[in-house]
């Protein structure tokens, strides 16, 4: 009976009284009912499992540059590019070598050629055959100049029977008579008038222009 009474009396006095962080127990405030952490405690594990959760870009490897650099040819074709039949030689070995990447190819009739850039060879000369220059400067002409570019470009089975004579000299023969009418065969006019033609072309353009002759 006299517990009874105490009891009523106790829980009399704290009837009303406001609950306080004191009556709480400690094991209460230190365990958070899920979905109710503090804001900085669910951000933080936000972070960390964002960062968990991340992954690395992955880097796209560098495309290689497939400019050919200079250092890299081993033989510089001179070529014209007006030229409609020596376009379709040109296309060809163009074509292969980009697997190879020996040979560089000049356009002699761009604005762009320079003869102190290429062992001082002329318009004029190189029209009148062909000319390719070795990475180190020796200047070949002829049936040797195409043997030496097939070479380059893992053709050069087809014109090895020239490097022996008689065949060399016969095949050079030949060749010189295709040089000498070429333009007329192609339906161009002769080289005097090609000259006259760019001399006057030249005459035309500003000194801040550039043109194609």
């Amino acid at each position: 009976m006299a517990l009874r009474v105490a009891a009523a009396a106790c829980i009399g006095r704290h009837k009303n009284a406001p609950l306080s962080l004191v009556s709480v127990p400690n094991r209460l405030l230190r365990r958070s009912p899920p979905g109710f952490g503090s804001p900085l405690q669910h951000q933080a594990g936000r972070s960390v499992r964002a960062i968990q959760g991340a992954t690395a870009e992955p880097v796209a490897p560098k495309k290689e540059d497939e400019r050919q650099s200079p250092q890299d040819w081993k033989i510089k074709m001179l070529y014209d590019g007006d030229c409609p039949l020596c376009m379709r030689e040109v296309d060809m070995l163009r074509e292969r070598n980009k697997q190879y990447g020996t040979i560089k190819f000049v356009d002699i009739g761009s604005a762009e050629y320079l003869p102190e850039e290429n062992q001082g060879l002329d318009y004029k000369t190189v029209m009148g055959r062909i000319h390719a220059i070795l990475s180190d400067g020796t200047v070949v002409t002829d049936v040797e100049a195409f043997r030496r570019l097939y070479e380059q470009v893992g053709l050069g089975w087809i014109y090895a029977i020239t490097k022996y004579e008689p065949i060399a000299t016969i095949a050079d023969a030949v060749y010189k008579v295709w040089a000498k009418y070429r333009l007329q065969v192609t339906g161009r006019p002769p080289l005097e008038e090609i000259l006259e033609a760019r001399k006057r072309k030249g005459e035309m353009c500003n000194d801040g222009d550039k043109c194609k002759m």
